[in-house]
């Protein structure tokens, strides 16, 4: 029977340690702070949102949120971010996406500042991610992989690790990371020829494809770690399933993710994560004291 690596244990030691720094920096005076920006009530959006919201208060980070109507325009939102990015006591920004199809959604993400880009949005952050440099902070469901890979202590350099799915949210970032710790990385989606050969050779093998069990034990070898980023509601059975067939895949491998509570739990805690990161690296700026004590007389207003 394979390993579980569950996002719980991963999720439980990175929040303590937000909240420990979250801490130090309310003593300084600076109280981190996280704005979240959604256009209408999709449900989908608020039922993230809840779950950030819990996050954020069980490490003691401030929400603020911006919330506009559905029919508003690309420049209504961009006012809105402008405000953001002007207001200092604010340390992150997350935008609720896709963004209705009228919308420039490129432009919108080009419109943060990458210092309040905790999850990884703009072209200046995925640039820090690809150069290896440290401007604006990495997606954040790919950093809740290494975060997960970290905790269960597995060695990454040399090898062999297979990413299935190649978007600018997981696949293509979480590559660089990789590489960065010295894994070799090959990237594949599922258009790929001979994908099955090529995965079950890997040493470790990340499916994010965004399609409902793709993975299957034809595609899986013997003693290999098995990281599922894919989440999909299947009413047939009234529940969460993943990009990997579990119950095929789970008796062959070494150790595999379930869906839910892999690393999906992860993710949300690595983003309230980065803000309390955003806020220390704001307070380190020159005059960052005076800088926000200014903000705290003259707040927002939100929708």
């Amino acid at each position: 029977m394979a390993e579980l690596l569950k996002g719980a244990p991963v999720a439980a030691s990175l929040q303590e340690h937000s909240a420990q720094s979250c801490q130090m920096l309310q003593a300084q005076g600076i109280q981190p702070t996280l704005a979240i920006v959604r256009v209408g009530e999709r449900s989908e959006d608020l039922s993230y949102e809840k779950g950030i919201l819990k996050r954020a208060e069980a490490v003691g980070v401030a929400v603020q949120s911006f919330v506009l109507e559905p029919t508003c325009t690309t420049r209504d939102l961009l006012d809105v971010i402008e405000r953001i990015n002007a207001d200092v006591s604010i340390h992150g920004c997350l935008i609720f996406r896709p963004l209705p199809t009228l919308m420039d959604e490129r432009r919108v993400c080009a419109a943060v500042a990458p210092e309040k880009d905790i999850d990884g949005i703009t072209p200046s952050s995925l640039y820090g991610v690809f150069a290896q440099q440290s401007i604006g902070f990495a997606p954040c469901t790919a950093e809740a992989v290494m975060r997960l890979l970290d905790f269960y202590q597995l060695d990454l350099q040399g090898k062999h690790v297979v990413v299935i799915g190649r978007s600018l949210v997981v696949g293509r970032p979480l590559a660089s990371l990789l590489l960065a710790r010295h894994a070799t990385t090959t990237i594949c989606h599922t258009k790929t020829t001979g994908l099955e050969d090529i995965t079950a050779s890997a040493d470790i093998v990340v499916v994010a494809a965004g399609k409902a069990r793709m993975f299957t034990q034809a595609a899986a070898g013997f003693g290999q770690v098995i990281v599922d980023v894919g989440i999909h509601f299947d009413p047939a059975i009234n529940k969460l399933i993943g990009d990997v067939a579990f119950d095929e895949v789970e008796p062959v491998v070494d150790a595999i993710t379930p869906v839910p509570g892999g690393v999906g739990s992860v993710t949300s805690t690595v983003l309230i994560d980065h803000v309390v990161r955003a806020a220390k690296l704001s307070a380190e700026k020159p005059d960052a004291s005076a800088v926000n004590h200014t903000a705290s007389e003259g707040k927002l207003s939100c929708h």
